[in-house]
C-alpha cells in the first residue's frame, strides 16, 4: 500500500483551523430546532450577558462551526418594544466559554409609557439604541415610487418626545448587474401537466415569474411546452427569465458549496425572481417584504438587468438582511452594498462560465451607462467618477453605492494585491492610500473571511472601523491571529485608510 504523507507544517495547521471555524450547513429542520432551543434558553442568556430585567432576547439565527462553536444572533426588546440597533451575537465555544458582539454598548433605561408626541399614522413604538443614548421613538414606513420607477419603503425613526428625525433608510435595496449574458445554461425546472415551469425544487423551490411590465404582485409563473427556454435575445420574453433563474441557481450553489449555507436565510427555502418589471426600467432590486429579486429590462427594454453578478448581488442583499442586518444608510449602507458587490463577484468567478468570465467589474455586461463601461470597479472604485477609493470621515455622506468603494477596494486588495495585474484577460492596477504594497491571499480566502465576519461578527450598526475588527476576528478564527491571512487583512484595510 502506498500512502500519501500528511503535511503537518503551518499550511496543514492553517487548513485544520479553517475547517474548524467553517460553518456547518444545517438543514431547514436542524436550523429551526437550533433556533427553538436557543429561544428556550434566551432568558438565561440575557442574564448571563448582563442585560437588565426589562430586556429580552429574540433569536434570529444560529450558526454552528465545525469545531463546536455556536454563534447565536439575537434581536433585543425592552419592556416588550423592539430595540432598533440593539442586535447582538453571542459566541459560545465547545467548552462553554462565551463572548458577545453588540451593535451598541449603551445601557437601556427608557420610560416607555409616555410619549410627548402622538403616534404618526401607522407608526410602531420602538426604542432607538443605534445613536448613542437609547430613546423612545416612533418608526413609520412610507411606501412610494422613486424617480426611476424603483419602489420605495422609506423607514423613518422619530424621537417620540422631541419629534426629531433620528434615522431614515429605504427598505428597498437596489443594485445592478446580467441568458442573454451567460450562453447556454442548465436550468432547474419542473413538470406541470403537459408543460414545464421555472421551479427549481433542487434549490429550495426557487421560482421565476413574468411581471409583463407590471410593478405589483407576483406576475405569472413562466411555463413552456418543451422545456427549452429563451433564445438569447431580449425579444424573447423567456430569455431574461433564463438569466435570472440561472443566476439564482448559481448563487444558491455558491452559498451551499463555498459558504456552507442553505439559501439566503440558511433555512433551505428559496426566494423568488420577477423579471420584466415596469417599462424600460434601468435597475434591479431586492425586497425583504416579498423576499424576492426584481429585474427591469433596461434602456429601450433591450438590456435586462439579469446578469450573473447582478443576480448574486441582489440575493446577497437578502443574505445581509438575514445575518448582520446592516442598515441601508451611511457607512453601514456602504458595507451592505459592498457585501453584495463582493459576493456577486464571487458568484461570477464561482460559475466559471465562458460567456461571462469572472472579473472585478460590477455590471460590465448590462451597459447601464450606454457607453460600454461597467457600473463600478473594485480595483480602483473612483474610476466610476463617484465612488471613494479610501475611507475618510465624509464617506458616510455618499450614496451607499459609492460609499461601498473602500470595502470593494479592500476586497480586491485582499484577493489580488496592489499594483498592476491581469485576471481572466482584464487588466487592473490597484493603488493604496499610503503607497504600501499589498500581496493578496486569494479570492476564496477573501470571500470566506468576509462571509464569516458578516454572518457572526457584524451587526446592524457596523461601520468601517467595525468591519476591520470583524474581518480580523474572522481571519483569526479561520487562519490564526498570527497568520499571513490575518496580517494581510490588516494591511489591506490600512491600504484603504481604515486603521
Amino acid at each position: 500500500m502506498v500512502a500519501l504523507a500528511v503535511q503537518s507544517g503551518p499550511a496543514q495547521a492553517s487548513a485544520d483551523r479553517e475547517a474548524g471555524a467553517t460553518a456547518v450547513a444545517l438543514t431547514g429542520s436542524a436550523r429551526a430546532s437550533a433556533i427553538a432551543q436557543a429561544q428556550t434558553e434566551a432568558a438565561d442568556t440575557a442574564k448571563a450577558i448582563g442585560l437588565a430585567g426589562e430586556e429580552a432576547l429574540v433569536v434570529r439565527d444560529v450558526v454552528k462551526d465545525a469545531d463546536g462553536t455556536v454563534h447565536t444572533r439575537y434581536e433585543r426588546t425592552y419592556a416588550g418594544l423592539p430595540v432598533l440597533g440593539g442586535d447582538l451575537v453571542v459566541h459560545t465555544g465547545k467548552n462553554g466559554a462565551r463572548s458577545t458582539t453588540k451593535a451598541t454598548a449603551a445601557r437601556i433605561s427608557v420610560d416607555t409609557k409616555t410619549a410627548s408626541l402622538a403616534a404618526p399614522k401607522g407608526a410602531r413604538k420602538v426604542v432607538w439604541a443605534a445613536g448613542g443614548t437609547p430613546v423612545l421613538a416612533w418608526e413609520t414606513v412610507t411606501e412610494g415610487v422613486g424617480h426611476d420607477g424603483t419602489p420605495s419603503e422609506l423607514h423613518t425613526v422619530t424621537d417620540a418626545r422631541s419629534g426629531k428625525v433620528l434615522y431614515s433608510y429605504d427598505g428597498i435595496e437596489t443594485g445592478i448587474g446580467k441568458s442573454e449574458y451567460s450562453g447556454s445554461v442548465t436550468l432547474g425546472t419542473k413538470a406541470n401537466g403537459s408543460q414545464f415551469e421555472l421551479t427549481d425544487d433542487a434549490r429550495g423551490g426557487h421560482k421565476t415569474y413574468d411581471l409583463a411590465g407590471g410593478t405589483n404582485g407576483t406576475g405569472s409563473l413562466f411555463l413552456d411546452a418543451d422545456d427549452t427556454w429563451g433564445d438569447g435575445t431580449p425579444a424573447n420574453r423567456q430569455t431574461a427569465a433564463v438569466d435570472a433563474h440561472y443566476g439564482a441557481a448559481v448563487t444558491w450553489d455558491f452559498y451551499k458549496n463555498e459558504l456552507g449555507r442553505l439559501g439566503i436565510r440558511g433555512d433551505g427555502v428559496a426566494a423568488y425572481s420577477r423579471v420584466h418589471y415596469g417599462n424600460a426600467y434601468v435597475n434591479a432590486f431586492w425586497s425583504d417584504s416579498c423576499f424576492c429579486m426584481t429585474y427591469g429590462d433596461g434602456a429601450n427594454n433591450t438590456k435586462p438587468l439579469t446578469s450573473l453578478d447582478v443576480a448574486g448581488h441582489e440575493m446577497s442583499h437578502g443574505l445581509t438582511a438575514s445575518t448582520a442586518g446592516l442598515r441601508y444608510s451611511r457607512e453601514s449602507g456602504g458595507l451592505n452594498e459592498a457585501t453584495s458587490d463582493i459576493l456577486g463577484t464571487a458568484v461570477e468567478f464561482y460559475a466559471a462560465n465562458a460567456s461571462d468570465p469572472g472579473d472585478y467589474l460590477i455590471g460590465e455586461k448590462i451597459d447601464i451607462r450606454g457607453n460600454g463601461t461597467p457600473l463600478r470597479y473594485m480595483d480602483k472604485p473612483s474610476r466610476d467618477g463617484a465612488s471613494a477609493d479610501y475611507w475618510d470621515r465624509n464617506v458616510g455622506r455618499l450614496d451607499v453605492h459609492n460609499s461601498s468603494g473602500p470595502a470593494n477596494h479592500f476586497f480586491y486588495l485582499l484577493s489580488e494585491g496592489s499594483g498592476a495585474k491581469t485576471v481572466n484577460g482584464v487588466s487592473y492596477n490597484s493603488p493604496t492610500a499610503d503607497g504600501s504594497t499589498v500581496t493578496g491571499v486569494g479570492r476564496t480566502k477573501a470571500y470566506k473571511i468576509w462571509y464569516k465576519a458578516l454572518s457572526v461578527y457584524m451587526t446592524s450598526s457596523t461601520d468601517y472601523a467595525g468591519a476591520r475588527t470583524a474581518t480580523l476576528q474572522a481571519a483569526a478564527d479561520l487562519y490564526g491571529s498570527g497568520s499571513t491571512e490575518y496580517q494581510t487583512v490588516a494591511a489591506a484595510w490600512t491600504a484603504v485608510n481604515v486603521k
